[in-house]
């Protein structure tokens, strides 16, 4: 619910003070800079340059992956928005696509350039990026739109006002969650003066009766070069891109207006503070907010490592005294690293009938209970261990480090994404006692109502640390080695993987590559029973899947957790109708520990009873949450319409009251007898992709599954297609300010029909991408949805596929939705597509695919699904070559042999007033 989406606003002055410092290593040597750029300093293979118009550019080459990801960042957000203007960031962040006289349309020139693109905007900074496919051109041009629109975006009056509708869809999507307005409101309520209490989407006032000159002056005021921050990341040519940006951004004039300083904070709290939101649907959730320091500040560190102390599952203090004890479904806990003094987080979601004043008095009572119960060695060093195996995780991945800088740059420096790692691993227990003592306490709680007391104890007074003089005595690291690039074409992939069998029966293929960091990514599969064995099992096979980690015969499951965090490993569970798959996240010298791990998960679960209990009450807390949701309402209805299967069988779609059945009616010995009557490797795929020692791999395997044999048969179960009666469905969810329409159509294709390119095109042409039909029509043509979109869910292994197409509106938008939508289906099918539009989708898509192919994750589930499928990635090459071919007949042709109006069902969920 809540992620750090930082940056900070930070002078030219800070910048030099920071960089004089004689802490950061130097920066490495470049034969020649491009006229007006100066290397400012390098640290851990990240060098910064600085243009003389003062935009900051920092290099992250990576060859490890053919991607580059662009990261734009501007140092402006929600805290820099006056009086009457809550909400201007956000606006401008939308209002920066609609283009300039140069670009017009620039969803859709990402779409035809096969960019995975987007921005976002928080309270310290706003940021727009793009991944995809290696690729000069794509590189070249993304980096000059960007300077374009730094200096001439639109930001014009009619975009404002058809993207008006949108933003205000994105509020009321917002106005659904409970958790999320509860969110604004315990932010509002801890900070009475600084605009952290304010939430970046704004106030609707203020964006409803924004004034167009001033919306402009704040563009013209922030988006400068000296405000803003360009991060490069992954396989690209340093000398180029450092030509390129001196190229595109060096002729912007450096401003002569001077940036207002920020000075507000908060005084002290001196109180218990409380709110109360009442609202349809949903299940009790209590927030506890306590201010901190500002994430450079020193104890930052110790507030990041006691938010998984304290709210981690299941090792953490509130989950065992709350969710283990039946007074919470689930728990969680966040620090939020801000460029000011900022605030931590803790969550306590309850599930039906569960009392909210113990509860309560119980999530208080864990939260402020360190002084008598003070951290131990044990939970410290279990949390450092969890974070940097995250940090680990996410640096060695050249598209999430693009981004993540951008955190560490809005909290002040760039450098602080690694002082933070470095403070992390020197914390001691004194710290974050002390820091724990200071921080939560009664006073500086957002929760509770004031109680007068004669000795009140307060928070230390809130301080802007000199973000220079946190640098002495920081000493980076050593820079990742460099790493070789790897060719990713379909060819080059079924050439290096390498295939065998087990002793079992299980088929794995590996493909050995060189990774950032040993990074390996890995999919097991496992496939068991039939249509009849797999009858009236009701919600069995799910919590079988769901408990596969939560305890062993030997280890419990805060072991296996620990034992994954000690192997830099991560594992995910997801049940399937007759399989399982888990996805691992491993390194190089520790993927064979981690297949052992996952072989003992597998073959010696112990299906806790008090986890049983635990994962049911979560389960059916989801269920209760979701009664009330427009899109899961709809989602269910339209997946109930025409279900031809009895109750029992396993592709029969369930009722929310039939789910609330069977996870009432699991027991555990069921859990026991399923795993011992269904599980085994006889019918398994092992697909992994990265840097792989092949030979032990091998070993490992056959170690962990080499002798374990299904004991009844496996057939798929079969889905074929089935008549389904064309309908509209209108469902009322009351008190919801969004409202949802989803569409879908039965398909007899799958992915291997001659027609499965052409149909592809017409889709994306459609509904998929910025620069489709519906996505034209309705979002920036009307701007009547936030998101609006068309695909087709592929069958694989009969000719039963669906079309599905969605958007989410306000409820009083519905005929204009609906109608929108029934247009532009009949404009395709009547006049056909263009030729700009099919060079513009085949260039999108084969573009796509090549970036798809250069994820470890996705290829090591493809090499697992190939194996059961019988494929191989020539499959994959062939469909981009008949993509590439396709004839603007072909397209044309499938859109109007498969798309039929008058066989569609849709299904409206929302707050529909009478007319």
């Amino acid at each position: 619910m809540f992620t750090k989406l930082l940056l900070a606003c930070m002078t030219a002055l800070a910048l030099t003070q920071i960089t004089q410092t004689a802490l950061a290593a130097p920066p490495p040597a470049v034969p020649v800079l491009p006229q007006g750029v100066k290397t400012v300093t390098a640290v851990e293979g990240i060098t910064e340059y600085r243009l003389g118009n003062g935009l900051q550019l920092l290099l992250v080459p990576d060859d490890s992956k053919p991607t580059t990801t662009v990261n734009l960042t501007y140092h402006v957000g929600s805290r820099h928005e006056n009086y009457g203007e809550t909400g201007m960031a956000h606006l401008l962040e939308h209002l920066i696509f609609k283009g300039t006289p140069t670009n017009h349309n620039v969803w859709a020139e990402f779409n035809k350039r096969g960019l995975r693109a987007n921005g976002s905007t928080w309270f310290d900074r706003t940021n727009y990026f793009a991944s995809f496919a290696t690729n000069d051109d794509n590189l070249k041009w993304f980096l000059s739109w960007h300077a374009d629109a730094m200096v001439h975006s639109f930001i014009a009056r009619k975009d404002l006002d058809t993207e008006m509708t949108v933003v205000r869809n994105e509020m009321e999507r917002s106005e659904n969650s409970p958790g999320r307005i509860l969110y604004q409101k315990t932010l509002a309520s801890m900070f009475h003066w600084h605009n952290y209490g304010k939430d970046t989407i704004g106030a609707r006032t203020d964006v409803e009766n924004v004034d167009i000159a001033n919306l402009q002056a704040f563009y013209r005021r922030h988006y400068q070069p000296d405000n803003a921050t360009l991060v490069v990341s992954g396989k690209f040519d340093n000398a180029q891109v450092l030509r390129w940006v001196t190229q595109f951004f060096g002729p912007i004039p450096k401003p002569k207006r001077v940036l207002p300083e920020l000075y507000t904070l908060d005084a002290v709290q001196d109180g218990e503070r409380a709110i109360t939101l009442r609202r349809v649907g949903g299940t009790p959730l209590l927030y506890a907010g306590y201010h901190i320091p500002a994430a450079s500040h020193l104890d930052f560190a110790a507030m990041e490592v006691l938010a998984l102390v304290l709210g981690d599952a299941p090792s953490g203090r509130l989950h065992k005294r709350l969710v283990e004890k039946q007074l919470a479904a689930s728990v969680g806990a966040d620090a939020f690293g801000l460029y000011d003094p900022g605030a931590a987080l803790f969550i306590a979601q309850l599930a039906p009938g569960q009392d909210v004043a113990k509860s309560s008095a119980e999530f208080l009572s864990v939260l402020e209970s360190v002084a008598t119960e003070p951290i131990t060695a044990e939970e410290l060093q279990r949390a450092q261990t969890n974070w940097l195996k995250s940090w680990e995780l996410s640096f060695t991945n050249p598209e999430t480090i693009g981004v993540a800088l951008s955190e560490s740059v809005a909290q002040g420096d760039w450098r602080l994404f690694f002082l933070t790692r470095d403070r992390i691993k020197a914390l001691t227990l004194a710290d974050v006692q002390r820091v724990a003592t200071e921080r939560l306490l009664a006073s500086n709680r957002t929760l509770a109502t004031y109680i007068p007391t004669e000795q009140p104890q307060r928070a230390p007074a809130p301080q802007q640390p000199d973000i220079a003089a946190q640098f002495k005595g920081f000493k980076p690291q050593a820079a990742a080695a460099a790493v070789a690039s790897f060719d990713t074409s379909p060819a080059n992939i079924d050439a290096n993987t390498q295939r065998f069998t087990l002793a079992s029966g299980m088929k794995a293929a590996l493909l050995p590559k060189p990774t950032r960091g040993g990074a390996v990514r890995a999919s097991l599969v496992l496939h068991f029973g039939d249509e009849k064995s797999l009858a009236n099992q009701g919600e069995v096979p799910a919590m079988v899947a769901s408990m596969l980690d939560e305890g062993t015969a030997k280890l419990t499951r805060q072991q296996i957790r620990d034992r994954l965090d000690q192997l830099q490993s991560e594992l995910s569970v997801s049940p399937g109708t007759g399989a399982v798959a888990l996805n691992i996240t491993a390194r190089r010298e520790n993927l064979p520990a981690v297949i052992a791990l996952v072989g003992e998960l597998l073959r010696e679960p112990s299906f806790p009873v008090a986890v049983l209990e635990e994962q049911r009450s979560q389960a059916l807390t989801a269920v209760e949450q979701q009664r009330k949701e427009p899109e899961a309402v709809v989602a269910n209805a339209i997946e109930r319409h025409g279900d031809p299967y009895p109750r029992g069988d396993v592709r029969h779609a369930r009722s929310f009251d039939e789910l609330v059945a069977d996870l009432k009616a699991v027991k555990p010995e069921q859990l026991r007898d399923f795993h011992r009557q269904f599980y085994g490797a006889s019918h398994a795929e092992f697909g992994a992709s990265g840097d792989i020692d092949v030979a032990t791999t091998k070993r490992a395997l056959e170690a962990a599954f080499g002798d374990w044999k299904s004991s009844v048969p496996y057939a798929r179960v079969p889905k074929p297609l089935m008549p389904v009666s064309p309908a509209r469905l209108v469902l009322p969810t009351p008190d919801k300010q969004n409202a949802t329409m989803a569409v879908q159509l039965q398909v007899p294709l799958m992915d291997t029909d001659p027609d499965y390119p052409a149909l592809t095109i017409a889709n994306h042409i459609l509904g998929s991408g910025g620069s489709s039909r519906l996505w034209k029509r309705i979002r920036e043509q009307e701007g009547l949805s936030y998101g609006v979109h068309s695909s087709v869910g592929w069958a694989q292994q009969e000719p039963n596929s669906t079309w599905q197409a969605s958007a989410i509106f306000a409820p009083q938008n519905r005929t204009k939705v609906e109608t929108a939508f029934k247009e532009e289906v009949a404009r395709a099918l009547k006049d056909g597509y263009t030729a700009t539009e099919l060079d513009e989708a085949k260039n999108g898509l084969v573009s796509a695919r090549r970036l798809s192919r250069a994820q470890d994750a996705r290829l090591a589930a493809g090499l697992a699904s190939n194996l059961h499928l019988g494929r191989d990635f020539a499959l994959s090459q062939r469909v981009d070559e008949a993509i590439a071919a396709a004839s603007l007949e072909q397209v044309n042709a499938a859109l109007r042999k498969y798309l039929q109006p008058d066989r569609f069902v849709y299904a409206l969920g929302g707050d529909f007033k009478a007319p």
